[in-house]
């Protein structure tokens, strides 16, 4: 931000310290809206500087005109991007806990979302999804107990980029039961000899539902925790 001085160039050390001030506030402003000098503040002390200067100048040489409007504009701009900054913020925050509360509603209810942990309660079915971002001509997938064992692999062969779908049944490669626990998932892929990323996804029960800065996360029973924005799938 460029500085006021009279037209005979001489530098001013109360318009000066205005300027300077006015510089600092704008780089408050962009980096956090809770800066410990408002911009308005800010404006105030440039304001009643500025009123000094001009009580003061020489009346043969004036300040000048364009440099004392650019100064009054580039001081309202801080002023109105703090305004809007803590403007922003606050739908934020409001948004979130709408999100929060709305989300409340699905504790106790199956989701899917992006995970390798999910919870086997002994009967049903489990599902579990894999995402491929290209095609791939062989995909393997593990599901391992706590242990970290592997109790039963699936195999598929040339699928297509997107997300497949696999029903466990909740027993091992020799068809025995396995009993209610805690078990994970792993995916690997290959096309023409190269690995292909495979992420997974898993179901488990809504637990609980937590807020903070980063949004909105469902507690996912076996599962940790999983951001609203991430869930696939709700059942």
């Amino acid at each position: 931000m460029s500085t006021i001085n009279t037209a005979s160039q001489n530098s001013n050390p109360l318009i000066n310290s205005g300027a300077t001030g006015a510089s600092s506030a704008s780089g408050s402003a962009s980096a956090s809206s809770a800066s410990a000098t408002s911009a308005a503040a800010i404006q105030n002390e440039f304001l009643t500087l500025f009123t000094t200067q001009l009580k003061n100048q020489d009346p043969l040489n004036p300040m000048d005109s364009s440099q004392m409007t650019s100064q009054l504009a580039q001081i309202s701009t801080v002023s109105g991007i703090q305004t809007l900054n803590q403007t922003m913020q606050s739908m934020m925050n409001s948004n979130t806990a709408v999100q929060a509360s709305q989300s409340a509603a699905l504790i106790g209810k199956t989701v899917m979302g992006p995970g390798s942990q999910f919870a086997w309660g002994s009967s049903g079915s489990a599902q579990i999804g894999v995402t491929l971002p290209s095609n791939a001509d062989s995909l393997t997938v593990n599901i391992l107990d706590a242990a970290g064992q592997t109790v039963r692999s699936y195999s598929e062969t040339n699928l297509s980029a997107g997300t497949s779908s696999i029903t466990w049944d909740g027993k091992d490669s020799s068809g025995n039961a396995l009993p209610a626990g805690n078990y994970s998932v792993k995916a690997s892929a290959a096309q023409s000899g190269a690995a292909v990323t495979a992420s997974t996804l898993v179901q488990g029960v809504v637990t609980g539902v937590t807020s903070n800065s980063s949004g909105v996360s469902l507690t996912i029973q076996g599962g940790g925790s999983v951001p609203l924005t991430s869930i696939t799938q709700i059942n």
